[in-house]
C-alpha cells in the first residue's frame, strides 16, 4: 500500500507546508486530485488548491464531492495522489465513505488526509461528539462536529486505527482516550495541527511540527505516548454539538 499521511490541521504558512510538503513529494510531481465536501457557503476550494501549491505541488484538481455527488473511481484518472480536506467530519464519512464506499479510493496512490479527511481514513473513524453516553464530557462541545455523543463510524480503512486531529489545540486527545475506554476503538493517534502521521512508509513516523499522541489499551490499563516531530522527519517516541472549523 502506498504511504498515507494523517495531517492533524493547521493554517499557517509555516504548518501548511511543514505538514503537507512530505505527501506532495510522494505524489513525485504528478497531478493531485483534492476531494473537498459540498459546505454550501463556506466551500472553498482554492483554500486546499493553494495549500498544496504552497507545499510545492504543480497540478491540482479539485472534485466537489457529497452524498448526492459521492467520489468516482474515475475522478482519481491519472491521479499521483488523493487528497482529502478538511471541514465537517460527519458530512465527509457520509459523501466519501457511507454513499460511496471505499472502493473508489485506489491503495497504490499516496493518500493525504488534513483533519476531516485524517479522521475518515482510519477503518473505524471518531466523527465527532463530545460527551460519552453516560453523559461524562469528552471534550469541548466546540469540537463536537453538531455531535453530542461520542461518534464512531465507518471509514476508509486505509489504518487500522482511529485518528482524532487538532490534538493540543482543540484538546481532543481526551476524546479520543475515552473512545479507547468505552471500547469503542481498539486504540488510536491524535495528531497536532502543523504535523503529518505518515503509515506505510517505512517506520511510522511524524513529519512537520507538533506531536502525535498514541492511545493504547493493556488490560485494563491506557497508555499513552508521545511521537515529536523533527526536523528530519523521524520521530521520536517518549513515555508518557457545536463545531470548530478545519
Amino acid at each position: 500500500m502506498a504511504p498515507v499521511f494523517l495531517i492533524g490541521g493547521g493554517r499557517g504558512d509555516d504548518a501548511i507546508r511543514a505538514s503537507h510538503a512530505g505527501f506532495v513529494r510522494a505524489a513525485r510531481g504528478g497531478p493531485i486530485v483534492a476531494f473537498v465536501l459540498d459546505e454550501g457557503e463556506e466551500t472553498d476550494p482554492e483554500r486546499w488548491t493553494d495549500a498544496l501549491a504552497l507545499s510545492g505541488a504543480g497540478e491540482v484538481r479539485t472534485v466537489i464531492v457529497s452524498p448526492a455527488r459521492p467520489p468516482r473511481r474515475s475522478d482519481l484518472h491519472g491521479a499521483a495522489g488523493v487528497f482529502v480536506a478538511g471541514g465537517w467530519t460527519p458530512g465527509y464519512q457520509e459523501a466519501l465513505v457511507a454513499a460511496a464506499g471505499t472502493d473508489w479510493l485506489p491503495r497504490e496512490l499516496p493518500y493525504a488526509g488534513y483533519s476531516a479527511g485524517a479522521a475518515i481514513a482510519a477503518a473505524t473513524a471518531i466523527v465527532g461528539g463530545h460527551r460519552r453516553d453516560d453523559g461524562r464530557a469528552v471534550g469541548a462541545e466546540e469540537a463536537g462536529e453538531d455531535l453530542e455523543a461520542l461518534t464512531v463510524r465507518p471509514g476508509l480503512g486505509l489504518v487500522p486505527f482511529a485518528v482524532d486531529v487538532h490534538a493540543t489545540q482543540w484538546g481532543t486527545l481526551t476524546r479520543l482516550v475515552h473512545a479507547v475506554d468505552a471500547g469503542l476503538v481498539e486504540g488510536g493517534w491524535a495528531v497536532d495541527e502543523g504535523a503529518a502521521l505518515v503509515v506505510g512508509d517505512g517506520p511510522l513516523r511524524v513529519e512537520g511540527r507538533g506531536s502525535a499522541y498514541r492511545v493504547v489499551r493493556d488490560g485494563e490499563r491506557l497508555g499513552v505516548t508521545v511521537n515529536e516531530a523533527h526536523p528530519a522527519g523521524a520521530g521520536r517516541e517518549s513515555g508518557g454539538a457545536g463545531r470548530l472549523r478545519g
